[in-house]
C-alpha cells in the first residue's frame, strides 16, 4: 500500500512540473534560456 501512495506523490510532482514546462514553453520562456526566449535570438525553440 505505500508503494502505491509513494508512486502516487511521485506522478503529481512529475505531472506538475511537465505542466509547469509546457506553460512555460507557451508563453515564450524556456529554462534554456534563461526563461528568457527573446535573449537566445530563436535557438531555444
Amino acid at each position: 500500500m505505500s508503494t502505491i501512495i509513494v508512486l502516487a506523490i511521485i506522478a503529481a510532482a512529475t505531472g506538475l512540473a511537465l505542466r509547469s514546462i509546457i506553460r512555460d514553453k507557451k508563453n515564450g520562456k524556456s529554462a534554456q534560456c534563461g526563461k528568457d526566449c527573446s535573449r537566445c535570438g530563436g535557438h531555444c525553440h
